[in-house]
């Protein structure tokens, strides 16, 4: 080990002396590199900011389980379940109680700009805490009274004017589906790719907002066990009790469908794993051009190393390290950027887009794999370089 430290200490660098030696070419693949990192970075970030957003209010449901109907694709199209279904639940042992979740789309009026904009509106029985969000659990006496609704802070657009007089305590009026709804406080849940942000209210005010929606038909059971019983057991019990127009799924197991609903059968999904694959090949491209451009340019030279004894394993490891060089010297530009990037998407969307470390890690093993790739092609030219034929 220690001899081949010190043989690697004496060797010349020579793959980094002709990458350094055209400082034009350099910057030019380094740029190329940094490009395709930046696309794998965004697309990587989208699909992720994709999937994360898609299930923030799963994540918060104060539940063991849940009731959908088994035509839910996603919160956009959850469909609706018979209310008995919650009552019949509670004849199943281990189960200690089920709420009713109303769930749908609105077009509301920026209290702000006066602008329309997407909104998912929840319903829901303000006597029991239904969420694992504090600020929307202090305020349930609030959406007690009619059509007070409360809003997600984090929604997208601009809302500094009006979340600033709420936390000063000033009534806050807007208009959905021509009823006058007050804001009645603030929580925090997140913007995602197909709503703008969430209003919580109570269920009465739901299905007034909602007239065409019966309320005996909601769109979520969520069902809490007893402590010490076995979830699986439960589970198991509620799927054999309960009829086949309705579908328990753990909540872990529901927020897996809807992550396992955007990479399948939403074309959003596939788009941006796309993305991915298409940045790995623009950067190979890239990458190849390069040094295939270095080999032919220094053909001569690689033909005279061959006749004086050195062997071709030798000058491929030449091709590779100048490789792996771009490889990690294009990729600190690339992440930089990308990191940039994400804080102005972030700010001006509101999508949990930020820079983990194991993502950091993927793309710098995708730029090795790449720059290796594109070194092996490059190569093939060298192998056969014959010095009888050079001179």
């Amino acid at each position: 080990m220690k001899g081949l430290i010190q043989q690697l200490q004496q060797r010349t660098p020579l793959g980094w002396l002709q990458l350094s030696h055209e400082k034009s070419r350099l910057l030019v693949a380094l740029s190329g590199i940094a490009f395709a990192d930046i696309l794998m970075f965004m697309q990587l970030g989208f699909m992720n900011a994709l999937f994360d957003t898609s299930v923030l209010l799963h994540r918060k449901l104060k539940a063991d389980a849940v009731l959908i109907s088994p035509q839910a694709r996603d919160l956009a199209n959850i469909g609706t379940i018979p209310r008995r279904r919650l009552y019949q639940a509670m004849d199943v042992p281990g189960v200690k109680s089920t709420q009713p979740l109303y769930i749908n789309f609105i077009d509301w009026k920026n209290p702000q700009t006066q602008h329309k904009t997407s909104m998912l509106v929840v319903g829901m029985n303000p006597e029991r805490i239904t969420v694992d969000l504090p600020e929307v659990n202090q305020n349930l006496k609030s959406i007690k009274l009619s059509d007070t609704v409360l809003f997600d802070r984090t929604s997208r657009g601009d809302y500094k004017e009006i979340i600033a007089k709420i936390e000063q305590g000033k009534t806050v009026r807007t208009e959905i589906e021509r009823r006058t709804v007050t804001i009645g406080g603030l929580f925090q849940v997140g913007a995602s790719f197909s709503t703008d942000g969430t209003l919580i209210t109570s269920d009465q005010s739901f299905l007034r907002l909602f007239p065409q929606r019966q309320a005996g038909a909601v769109s979520l059971g969520l069902i809490q066990f007893k402590p010490g019983d076995d979830p699986v057991q439960v589970t198991s019990a509620l799927k054999a009790y309960l009829p086949k127009d309705v579908q328990v799924l753990t909540l872990e197991e529901f927020i897996d469908s809807a992550k396992d609903y955007e990479a399948k059968n939403r074309p959003i999904g596939f788009i941006f794993g796309l993305g991915t694959v298409v940045g790995f090949v623009v950067g190979i491209v890239i990458v190849y051009q390069v040094l295939s451009t270095d080999v032919n340019a220094h053909i001569k030279e690689y033909a005279t190393f061959k006749a004086m004894g050195y062997r071709t394993f030798y000058l491929l490891g030449v091709v590779f390290e100048e490789a792996l060089i771009l490889a990690v010297l294009g990729f600190i530009p690339g992440a930089s950027i990308a990191i940039g990037l994400y804080h102005l998407v972030r700010n001006a969307t509101n999508l949990p887009l930020s820079m983990p470390l194991l993502r950091g890690v993927f793309v710098l093993l995708l730029t090795l794999v790449m720059c290796t790739i594109s070194g092996a092609i490059a190569t093939r030219k060298l192998q056969s370089a014959d010095p009888a034929d050079m001179f």
